[in-house]
C-alpha cells in the first residue's frame, strides 16, 4: 500500500503541475485500514478535504486501481490528528517524507503577533456603555471550552475595540504560551490573500490562518465589495468555527449595518455574539484620565483641566488620551506647570475642532433635504414613516451635535415632549445596528454637518 501511495503520488504531481501539487495534493497522508481494500487519505482542514473530494476524488481511485486492482474505495476525510502511515517510494524503499501538520508544538518567535504590551485587560477602564463587550472578551480569554465564537466587537473610532482585541491575546497567551495565535486587520488579510494569490501561493495563506487557536481580525469594513477577500474570509471564518476554536471580528457597525459585505458572512458573524461600544460618556472619559494621570510620574493635572477635557474632547477615546499626552509633553518640554488656561492654549486647534457649533435649524435643513421634505416637516403632527423617521434623526442628531437640552429640543421640533425626544433617540440608535439605510444615512448627515 505504501509504494503504491508513493508511485500515485508521483503520477499526480506529473499530471497536476509541481504548484498545484504541492498547494493541495502533497498534504494528502496515507493512514492504515482495518481492510487493505479499502485505501483512506486525510487532510489537515475540512477546506482542503472539500477541494480535493471535488476534483481528485475519482482520479485518485483510478491510480490506485491501476496498481492494486483489488482496491475497493477511496476515503478522504479531515483528521490533522492521525499519524501518518510512512511513505516509501515504489524504486528504492527508502521512506519519504510526507506533510504533517503540527499540533501542540512550540510556536516559534517569529509567529508571535505584534501586541501593544500597554493594551491589557487591566489598563482598559469599563462603564455601562462597553461593560457587555469588556465582560465578553474575558470570557473569551479565559481557558476552558468556548463558550461562543466569534465575538464581533462593534463601535465608533477609537472607542476601545482594539485595546480589547490585544486585551484578548495577551490574556489567552498567558494561559496558553504555545497556542497560535494571530492579530491582524482586515486591509492587511486582503494584502496578504491578493499576495498569496498573485505569487501562487495561496495554500501558504491558508494554512497560516486557519491552524490559529485564536484568530482576531480588526476593521471588518474594509474588505466590503471586495469579492475575492470576501470568498477566502468566509471560508476562513468556516474553518475556523467548525473546528470549535477561537475568532474574533470588530468593526465600526454591527454586522447587519455592513455595507457590501455578503449575506452569508454577516449570517456567520451574527450567529455567534454580537457586543458594541457605545459613546463614551463623560464619567467614562474621566475615569480614563485619571488612570492614565496615574500612569504618569511626577505629573499633577488639576481636576479643572480633567473636566475640559472630558467634556471638549469627546469624539474618542483615543483622541482623549492623544490630549493628555500633548498636554503633559508640552508641559515637560517647556519646564511650565499644567494649569487650566495652559491647557486651553497648547490644545487650542484640538478645542476649537471639538466644538460644537451646529445648531437644531441646520439640523433640520440638513435632514430636510437629504429626505427631500420640506422644512415644516420637521415641525408638524405627521405620522407617515417617510416623514416621521427623518423626524427622529434630526432629533437623534441634535441631542448628538448640540448642547441643548431634552425639552429645548422637543420645543424646537413643534413643540413636542421631552419623552418624544428620548424615545427618538433610542429609536434610532437600535436602527443603525441594524437597519442599513438608516445608518448610512445618518453617516451621511454627521459628514456634512460635522464638517
Amino acid at each position: 500500500m505504501a509504494r503504491a501511495w508513493a508511485r500515485v503520488r508521483a503520477n499526480l504531481r506529473l499530471s497536476a503541475g509541481a504548484r498545484l501539487f504541492d498547494q493541495w495534493l502533497a498534504p494528502i497522508q496515507l493512514v492504515e485500514s482495518a481492510d487493505r481494500a479499502d485505501v483512506r487519505l486525510t487532510l489537515p482542514s475540512a477546506f482542503m478535504t472539500t477541494w480535493v473530494k471535488s476534483h481528485y476524488a475519482d482520479r485518485l481511485v483510478h491510480e490506485f486501481r491501476a496498481i492494486l486492482p483489488g482496491i475497493r474505495s477511496v476515503e478522504i476525510d479531515t483528521a490533522p490528528r492521525v499519524a501518518p502511515v510512512e511513505v516509501v517510494a515504489a524504486e528504492t524503499a527508502a521512506p519519504i517524507a510526507v506533510a504533517n501538520v503540527p499540533t501542540g508544538e512550540p510556536v516559534s518567535a517569529s509567529e508571535r503577533p505584534s501586541l501593544d504590551p500597554r493594551l491589557t485587560f487591566d489598563r482598559f477602564v469599563g462603564d455601562a456603555s462597553n461593560m457587555v463587550a469588556l465582560n465578553a472578551a474575558r470570557a473569551l480569554a479565559q481557558p476552558g471550552p468556548v463558550r461562543f465564537s466569534p465575538l464581533f466587537l462593534h463601535g465608533g473610532t477609537g472607542q476601545g475595540k482594539t485595546h480589547l482585541m490585544n486585551a484578548i491575546a495577551h490574556e489567552f497567551l498567558a494561559a496558553h504560551p504555545d497556542a497560535r495565535v494571530m492579530l491582524m486587520s482586515a486591509e492587511r488579510f486582503m494584502f496578504e490573500f491578493v499576495s498569496a494569490m498573485r505569487a501562487r501561493d495561496t495554500y501558504s495563506f491558508k494554512a497560516k490562518l486557519r491552524s490559529c487557536d485564536l484568530l482576531l481580525i480588526d476593521d471588518l469594513q474594509f474588505i466590503a465589495g471586495k469579492d475575492a477577500t470576501q470568498e477566502e474570509f468566509f471560508h476562513t471564518v468556516n474553518e475556523i468555527m467548525a473546528a470549535g476554536k477561537r475568532l474574533v471580528i470588530a468593526a465600526d457597525r454591527a454586522p447587519q449595518a455592513l455595507e457590501g459585505v455578503e449575506p452569508r458572512i454577516v449570517g456567520r458573524l451574527a450567529s455567534g455574539l454580537v457586543a458594541d461600544i457605545r459613546p463614551s460618556t463623560p464619567e467614562l472619559r474621566r475615569a480614563v484620565l485619571t488612570r492614565r494621570i496615574a500612569d504618569l510620574p511626577d505629573v499633577t493635572v488639576p481636576p479643572d483641566v480633567v473636566d475640559l477635557l472630558a467634556t471638549r474632547i469627546t469624539s474618542s477615546i483615543r483622541e482623549l488620551e492623544g490630549a493628555l499626552t500633548r498636554v503633559t509633553a508640552y508641559a515637560m518640554l517647556t519646564g511650565e506647570t499644567i494649569d487650566l488656561e495652559f491647557a486651553q492654549v497648547t490644545l487650542g486647534d484640538m478645542l476649537r475642532g471639538a466644538q460644537r457649533r451646529v445648531t437644531i435649524d441646520q439640523i433640520q435643513k440638513a435632514v430636510a433635504d437629504h429626505f427631500e421634505l420640506k422644512p415644516l416637516d420637521m415641525l408638524s403632527a405627521r405620522r407617515a414613516r417617510a416623514v416621521a423617521r427623518p423626524r427622529q434623526i434630526a432629533m437623534y442628531l441634535s441631542k448628538r451635535l448640540t448642547t441643548r437640552s431634552l425639552p429645548e429640543i422637543g420645543r424646537k421640533f413643534g413643540g413636542r415632549d421631552h419623552s418624544t425626544v428620548i424615545h427618538a433617540v433610542r429609536r434610532i440608535e437600535e436602527l443603525r445596528d441594524s437597519d442599513r439605510d438608516v445608518d448610512g444615512a445618518v453617516r451621511v448627515l454627521l459628514g456634512q454637518l460635522e464638517g
